[in-house]
Order: structure tokens, then sequence, then C-alpha cells
């Protein structure tokens, strides 16, 4: 082992029933290095992650610490010895409060043996402050947006004071403000020694951060390269293992008429909210985190009905107080947390996917009609792509991109009139991601309405056919998309002076 290195991987292999899901893998990492590790959805990444976090045991291979072999039994025995991991998924308790989570286990204690609050919150404080949260650390988790509490997982994992912190998509639900922020301690962290693994399917952030980057593909290494020495093409290829050319697709056929409005009043003073969907149209709602765009969506969708809004679809006004009526008149919401709201993780492919649709599988009794709920499971997994064995397996065991595909199946199945989706690629590759654009370029194409809510940029402005920009709850800008650029949009999003884009003046 190299002096160097600070951790190295020989022929780390691990197995699950059905599936190699890594095969023979060699990695390094150096003493301050931030080096990346990308791959499609499937890949091996996750499970490569697990081991090293003490979730998982190789079932060949050896990890080499600091020179020394290691096989940590549990997490605890990772964080002991230095590593502390950021999963994808958020691990945080949503009924205790920011400092209780972010120590969790691990509270300062007074000499009776009891917490120590003050010293408890002032630590968190320091923490907070890294990141440019005003926030009290007494505040309950469940109360903040998917954002925060991702930059309350990162603050987490960093009052460890690891030697290696491994991030899994650290920034996919993070503003571009807070993205900085994390990037400025990546980087001063790193200054110091600290060594990372980072996981991302945004190629630009490896070209930001990144030192050297390794590419799995189907459990395999495939290579690892100096990043100043390649470029995202050839990344992107040898990821995926072909060329993905025209990412976000094209217009397949016109758009219609108007299909579907939704108006609420606004504070006093302030012009109503508006928004309206054409038939086959792709409307991109942008705007930072916290800008009110989910709740919008939530209001449409009758998780949180408001009575004072007028919903009128094909014409025909609706009372929405419940997501069962949204779904029956024919509104999908997929929502952006697939975890906690989206899916039924412990249940399986086939019972997901027949979930949010079970009338159209009842017969005139009213009893299921079980035979069809497999039958539309296994060509939902052939028209997505479902990288899955079974349609009986448990959504839980696939990986994040394929959960994603099966979220999208679900509300396809409905055969909505308006979806729409909210982060629709959240921490997928870019080759789901591909797949994901085709198909929504597929249901607009049959008439279908679509919202999409995305803090990517280049997703609203390869996706859209036209850009609604909001903050505070409010649409303060619409852009055709010829007019549509990052930089109007950005300047839109956060009030920043410059020239003024009127909601109306893309209307045209």
């Amino acid at each position: 082992m190299s002096q160097d290195n600070i951790l190295e991987l020989r022929g780390v292999t691990k197995d699950f029933p059905g599936v190699r899901a890594v095969n023979n893998v060699n990695f390094e990492l150096q003493r301050g290095e931030v080096h990346a590790l990308i791959g499609e959805n499937g890949a091996g990444k996750s499970t490569l992650m697990n081991i090293l976090g003490g979730v998982l045991r190789p079932d060949a291979g050896e990890i080499l610490l600091e020179g020394r072999p290691v096989r940590f039994a549990n997490p605890a025995e990772a964080n002991r010895s230095g590593i502390a991991v950021v999963f994808q998924e958020l691990s945080l308790v949503p009924s205790l409060s920011i400092a209780e989570n972010i120590y969790f286990n691990r509270q300062p204690r007074t000499v009776l043996g009891f917490v120590d609050w003050k010293l408890l919150d002032r630590q968190a404080r320091e923490l907070l402050r890294l990141v440019n949260l005003d926030i009290h650390p007494r505040h309950l988790v469940r109360e903040l947006p998917v954002g925060r509490q991702q930059l309350i997982e990162i603050l987490k994992a960093l009052s460890l004071e690891p030697k290696i912190l491994i991030l899994d998509e650290p920034t996919s639900s993070l503003s571009a403000d807070h993205t900085a922020l994390l990037f400025a301690e990546i980087r001063r962290l790193k200054a110091s020694g600290v060594s990372f693994i980072y996981i991302s399917h945004h190629l630009l952030e490896i070209f930001q951060l990144a030192d050297r980057v390794t590419i799995l593909r189907d459990g395999n290494g495939i290579g690892t390269y100096a990043v100043n020495a390649v470029n995202e093409e050839t990344l992107v290829k040898r990821m995926v293992g072909r060329e993905l050319t025209n990412m976000y697709g094209t217009r397949a056929s016109e758009i219609g008429q108007i299909l579907f409005r939704f108006a609420k009043p606004a504070p006093s003073g302030l012009e109503p909210i508006r928004l309206e969907l054409r038939k086959g149209e792709i409307l991109g709602i942008a705007g930072l985190i916290g800008s009110g765009r989910t709740e919008l969506a939530m209001e449409i969708a009758g998780l949180t009905p408001n009575a004072k809004a007028t919903i009128e679809l094909e014409g025909g006004l609706l009372a929405i107080r419940h997501p069962a009526e949204a779904i029956r008149h024919g509104i999908a919401y997929m929502t952006e947390d697939r975890k906690q709201l989206g899916l039924y993780l412990s249940m399986s492919v086939r019972e997901n996917n027949a979930a949010p649709s079970l009338q159209r599988f009842a017969n005139g009794l009213g009893l299921i009609r079980d035979r069809e709920i497999t039958q539309s499971a296994v060509e939902s997994r052939k028209r997505f792509n479902i990288a899955t064995p079974s349609v009986r397996k448990t959504v839980v065991q696939l990986s994040g991109g394929n959960q994603q595909k099966v979220l999208l199946s679900m509300w396809v199945g409905v055969r909505p009139k308006v979806l729409i989706a909210d982060e629709p690629t959240r921490g997928v590759d870019v080759g789901a991601k591909s797949e994901i654009y085709r198909h929504l370029r597929e249901l607009a194409s049959s008439g279908v309405g679509i919202i999409l809510i995305s803090s990517e940029l280049q997703e609203i402005l390869g996706m859209s056919d036209r850009i609604l920009v909001m903050r505070e709850g409010r649409f303060v800008a619409e852009f055709s998309q010829k007019q549509a650029t990052e930089e109007n949009i950005i300047l839109a999003a956060t009030g920043v002076s410059g020239r003024r884009h009127p909601v109306s003046e893309a209307s045209s």
C-alpha cells in the first residue's frame, strides 16, 4: 500500500441473491484527496459505500485503512475508525430536534449524567454556521424541507470529525447557495488532510471538486482517471457503455388548448397566483428551495388543499380535498420525496405499480383481478426498463434510479390528464435521466399536460416549453423556451436587480 493512500480496496466482491453487486473492485483513496465515484444506478456504488460504512460485509477481498486490514461489523465501528458516510437516503429522526439529530447518541453530558443542553445547542450552532443556516438547534427536523434536512445529515457526519468522509449525492436537494457553501467546506477540510469519496450524477461537480474519478459499471471497476485528463463526454460514454445523444429529446406534437387552470388569492395587496397548462405542454417551474414550488404542487394534488383555490380541468371546476379526488379527476403528483411520501418501500414492485390505480383492476363486484395486476407490473418493468429479476421483489431492494422508475410507472398507470413531476430525476444517473425524459416526452405527445418542478436549471431549460419562476410563494417571471437562459432564471429566482421579466411577458 502506497504511503500516500489512506484507504485501499483490493478485489472487493459482494453478492446478493441472484446478482453480483460488486465484482472484484480495486480502489485507492489518498490523504487529502477528493476521489469521485460515478456510475449508473445499480452500478454498485451504494453497495461499496455500505461496505466501507459498516452496513454490509464483503464476501471476498480486503480493505486496508492506513495500511491495516479492517472489516467493520457495524456503522459504529466504521465511525470509530474515522469513516463517516452521508447516504443519499436520509437517516434523520423526524421527531427529534436538529441538535439531537446531529449528535444522536453522542450528546454532551453534565457531571450528573444529564444532557448538557446549553453545550449541545452551542455545538450545533457552530456547525449550522458552516452552511449559513440561521435556525434554532431545537427546531424539529420534520418541520424542515428536504433540502435543509440534507444539510443536517451532512453536518451530522462532519460532527464526527472523520478522516474519510463519503458523500453520496450530497447536493441532490441543495440550492446553489448551499451547494457553494458545502464545496467551500469540502475544500477547507481537504486542505487540512481529510479525504473524500464523492458520489454524484452531476458531472459538473466532479470537475469542480475531484482530483480523480473512478467509474463503476455493472459492479465492475472500469477505470480510474485524473479529472484533468478526461471530459464529460468521455466519462458518460465509459459509465453507460454507449453514447447518449439528444438527452432531452424534442417536441413530437403541437401544444393544444388550455387543459388546466389553478388560481388562489395572494397575500393582501398582491396579484392572485395563477397557473395555466395546455394539452401536451411541459411547463417548467423553477425557483430556489423554499420558494413554494412543492407547496403549490401539494395544494393542486389535494395533499394540503386550499379552500380558497380555484381548480379547473377541461373547462369544469373541481373541488379537490384529498389526493384520491385528484387521482379520480386525472391529476397525478409524483413527489420529490420517494422514500417518505412516494413509495411503499416494504412492498413489491408489483404492489407499488398498482397502488394508485387499484380501481382499474377491480371487477364488477369490487374484487381485485390479481393476474391483471401482475401482467401490468411486468409490462411496466419492460416499458420503464426497471432492473429487477422479478416484479415481486420489494422496492427497498432496488437502486435509487430504479425506485424512481417505479414511482413514475405508478403515476403513468393512473392514466393522468395532468402530471406534476416534482424533481423527477433527483439522485438519478444520466442513463436513467435520459429514459425518464423520454417517458415525459411520450406523455406530452399523447396530450398529457406536465408540470415539471426541478432545481436543475439544465433540466428545466432542456425539457420545458414554457418556464415560470417562483419566489416567496409567487410567480415572479415567465419565459418562453426561446427567452429562457440560466442567467435570467437565476436573477428572477433570487430577486437580484436586473432586467425585470413580468409574468405576462411571455404569454403571447
